[in-house]
């Protein structure tokens, strides 16, 4: 079972799982209920089979850059991959089934994203720039999305009637997480550039380089915390609901920790080309799970 659930790369399941509660915690108002914990393993499960059949589909960009994984390594064949991650796939969607019908919709559109971004012909991946928000909207706005859902379903005694879609709160920090993501996305591909460029993948910095990629990352890793503030504080009516000392102290915090990792990455935008995680790569992962804590903190103390 090891090389199985390395195939999973488990260390990137830690900020969806609480990417998803922290959704739950706000649609909740505070502790999220019995029924988004049962979501957070379909979030959970739907991630590991998106990481599984992205390694199916790059066994030969992996042969080249990581050749270590279980496929390259030969440790496990692509029919049982597939195999494996279809049946990740297939349990998401049964768990996302009994949570709520919204929460199974997010799952739906998310499982069909993660596949086309993947799999022929359509592989987002090989877009320029399309292969970026491919991975920003399912693993930063739906995510948090899909976890509010499945607790205002549960406490809101089946909507009574009113689309939770039209609520426009979890979309504005969703978009916030969106945002971050569309750019410190870009980090990992800067390690794969030779296999990407030989097998056709436009990735950003396939098409622009180290340097360049870098300058076009920075921005983001900034300016979408910036945001969070601006919303709290210059509306007449609050569109978010949350503390607002601990979403406007998040925003600034989140922010100064975008200008600290930009000025890492600017240094030293080689280094990323590595082997190994580039420090500011592993300083955009923690981010992204402190800045979900934070706005569920917002929501649970009140």
């Amino acid at each position: 079972m090891k090389e199985y659930i390395q195939l999973t790369r488990p260390f990137t399941l830690i900020a969806p799982l609480v990417g998803f509660l922290a959704g739950a915690a706000i649609g909740a108002g505070g502790i999220p209920p019995a029924v988004s914990f049962l979501g957070t393993l379909a979030a959970s499960l739907l991630n590991a089979a998106s990481n599984v059949i992205n390694q199916v589909f790059d066994r030969q960009i992996d042969l080249i850059n990581k050749p270590d994984r279980p496929i390259p390594a030969g440790k496990i064949s692509i029919s049982k991959a597939i195999v494996f991650s279809v049946i990740l796939y297939l349990a998401s969607i049964l768990l996302a089934a009994v949570v709520n019908v919204y929460f199974f919709a997010i799952v739906i559109v998310t499982a069909l994203i993660t596949a086309a971004y993947s799999m022929p012909p359509l592989r987002l991946k090989r877009l320029f720039i399309v292969s970026n928000f491919a991975i920003a909207l399912p693993r930063g706005c739906l995510l948090l999305v899909a976890g509010w859902a499945s607790a205002r379903f549960e406490l809101a005694d089946g909507w009574q009637g009113v689309l939770p879609f039209m609520d426009p709160e979890p979309w504005l920090l969703g978009i916030v997480l969106g945002l971050f993501v569309l750019g410190a996305a870009s980090t990992k591909d800067i390690a794969d550039i030779e296999g990407d460029r030989r097998f056709g993948c436009r990735t950003i910095p396939a098409v622009l380089g180290i340097r360049r990629s870098v300058l076009v990352i920075t921005p983001f890793l900034v300016f979408p915390f910036v945001l969070v503030p601006i919303i709290v504080l210059l509306p007449a009516e609050p569109l978010l609901t949350g503390n607002k000392l601990i979403l406007t102290f998040s925003g600034f915090f989140l922010s100064f920790w975008g200008c600290i990792t930009a000025l890492i990455l600017l240094k030293n935008p080689s280094g990323l080309a590595g082997d190994g995680n580039h420090p500011s790569w592993w300083s955009m992962y923690f981010m992204l799970i402190i800045a979900q804590v934070l706005f569920a903190l917002a929501y649970i103390i009140q």
